[in-house]
């Protein structure tokens, strides 16, 4: 091989490698969000040490709906980034009673399938703004969510994303 084509190789390569950290830089920072969980306020939905994807673009057509999962930055210190479920809708009334979640003075409580462990407690009542969510974790009785933050409620454009996948160590889809 002559100088030339080595030389020639080597810039081949080098613009690969720049083309590829550019394109896995956009998509991180415009189409998906990736999440490491430190605390166990999601299990057993989300294990401590589980490593989340969200979708970035989910609610840029449609609205955050109670269930969803999400990333977000704390409302009381926006440095840190938190995952939780919508559990409260923009002008909805919030009151958890004995541990169960009514929503709007119902006589039902919410029906929360993915909840592995009983709730206790009383909180509320919360009157949740416009453009703005109730979250808690499925962990309930671990979980430091709006029941106890200053700034109760995450705001939409607060939302970095819906988690969709949760990849490591065992992948699975986060649904309800």
């Amino acid at each position: 091989m002559t100088k030339e084509n080595v030389i020639k190789e080597i810039t081949s390569w080098v613009k690969i490698i720049c083309i590829a950290v550019a394109a896995a830089v956009l998509v991180n920072t415009t189409i998906i969000a990736n999440a490491t969980v430190p605390t166990g306020s999601m299990e057993s939905t989300v294990m401590t040490g589980d490593r989340v994807i969200g979708f970035r673009l989910a609610y840029l057509f449609t609205k955050p709906e109670r269930g969803d999962i999400i990333v977000f930055k704390m409302p009381d210190d926006e440095s840190e980034n938190y995952l939780k479920r919508i559990i409260g809708l923009p002008g909805e009334h919030v009151e958890i009673i004995d541990g169960e979640v009514y929503i709007n003075g119902s006589i039902k409580p919410l029906i929360e399938s993915y909840l592995n462990v009983v709730p206790t407690g009383s909180y509320g009542p919360y009157d949740v703004p416009e453009d703005s969510y109730f979250v808690m974790g499925d962990n309930r009785n671990v979980s430091y969510d709006s029941r106890y933050w200053s700034h109760k409620y995450v705001n939409k454009d607060k939302i970095i994303a819906k988690a969709i996948i949760d990849y490591y160590p065992s992948p699975h889809l986060l649904d309800e």
